[in-house]
């Protein structure tokens, strides 16, 4: 099978306003940056959480502690995924015990990587809540979990997926929907 893009659905500027917006509603819920830690999840959610965090630091005019956290081997799927999977750096700036940890991913689907970066932060300590930011949400959930911060909702098929292209992995910043075709 091979992906047909369908229609691009964010350019540059629509992502840099989702982050913005996403920046101004976790101050707003938080009442402020104290206590909070952005976890960015790899690949994508990892510069989301930068871009997010920078937002927030221009608003607020205080440094906001900002990780990276790969979640390869708390996944539900790993002997699926790879016999060899391969591991990248997770790097948590700071203690999660009694912090709201805000986690943040570009795309929102089944729900299931969510569901293993909470399990991958408890190893960490216990934080005072936890928190999700997603770029995008596309719906088919398979777990009970759903995002506090949304930049764009995206009803989607089973056979459409949601391809985000970041510049700082990618080259450029994009959101499209893309066909699976045989």
């Amino acid at each position: 099978m091979t992906k047909r893009e369908k229609a691009q659905i964010m350019d540059s500027d629509d992502i840099a306003r989702a982050i913005t917006r996403i920046a101004h509603q976790i101050l707003e819920r938080n009442r402020g940056a104290s206590d909070l830690i952005l976890v960015g999840i790899r690949t994508r959610g990892a510069p989301l959480a930068e871009r997010i965090a920078k937002s927030m630091e221009s608003i607020e005019g205080s440094e906001i502690p900002v990780g990276i956290l790969d979640i390869t081997l708390y996944r539900d799927d790993l002997q699926l995924v790879s016999k060899q999977p391969v591991v990248g750096k997770t790097d948590i700036p700071a203690g999660v015990d009694g912090k709201v940890v805000v986690l943040i991913d570009d795309v929102l689907f089944t729900g299931r990587t969510i569901r293993a970066a909470m399990d991958e932060i408890m190893d960490f300590g216990r934080p005072k809540g936890m928190q999700l930011a997603v770029l995008i949400d596309r719906g088919h959930r398979e777990v009970p979990i759903r995002a506090d911060y949304v930049g764009k909702n995206v009803p989607t098929s089973a056979k459409e997926i949601i391809s985000v292209a970041l510049k700082e992995h990618d080259g450029a910043d994009k959101v499209s929907v893309e066909e699976l075709v045989q």
